[in-house]
């Protein structure tokens, strides 16, 4: 039996999204085995994020600056903005580095299940910067799902006419993927988006 402020690391621990109960007690035996090298500058980390922690008031991003070390960074594209759903998304399309301009979340997606609407999500942020007329292109790097694609086309539908050219990103096969393995939404994806053989 473990002491209720262990226990209650672990239960914390185990909260976390890909952590299970039998992950968070073995997390734990680590942090306390290794306590000097491990323990001690997680709790400082959390800590520091915890204090710093703040939403970019331009983009959405989470960071420990407003505006955030992407929205103030000189070596990317000022002109060219890709939109998201969550931090998440965000985050997952940076660390592949594919993408040299910057930002704008969403904060969700539009659901009418979900009572989501278009005031609940930053649409009107978006449109006011793409109105300022410094962003030449906007991809839409929505999820293929149907909230996600009915977000991506409500969005879509207010950018127009504000000079930027709307994009979204191209649906199909993924590297190394078998036919027999994909589900019939990305099949018909990819017939849809066929191209010349170069």
């Amino acid at each position: 039996m473990a002491s209720p402020e262990i226990d209650a690391l672990t239960q914390a621990l185990a909260r976390l999204p890909g952590l299970g109960p039998r992950s968070a007690r073995r997390a734990v035996l680590h942090l306390i085995k290794k306590r000097e090298t491990a323990l001690a500058p997680l709790v400082a980390a959390l800590q520091a994020v915890e204090r710093g922690l703040v939403t970019c008031g331009t983009c959405g991003n989470i960071d420990t600056r407003d505006p955030c070390a992407i929205c103030t960074d000189p070596r990317r594209d000022p002109a060219s903005l890709c939109v998201v759903e969550e931090v998440a998304d965000l985050w997952a399309l940076d660390r592949a580095r594919l993408f040299a301009g910057r930002y704008h979340v969403l904060g969700g997606r539009l659901s009418a299940l979900d009572g989501v609407r278009p005031e609940d999500l930053a649409i009107d942020a978006l449109v006011t910067r793409v109105a300022e007329g410094s962003i030449g292109e906007v991809v839409l790097a929505m999820n293929a799902t149907l909230e996600g694609q009915t977000t991506m086309h409500y969005v879509a539908e207010r950018l127009a006419g504000l000079g930027a050219r709307v994009m979204q990103l191209a649906h199909g096969l993924p590297v190394g993927g078998e036919l027999d393995y994909l589900d019939e939404g990305t099949l018909a994806l990819a017939l849809r988006a066929r191209r010349l053989v170069e």
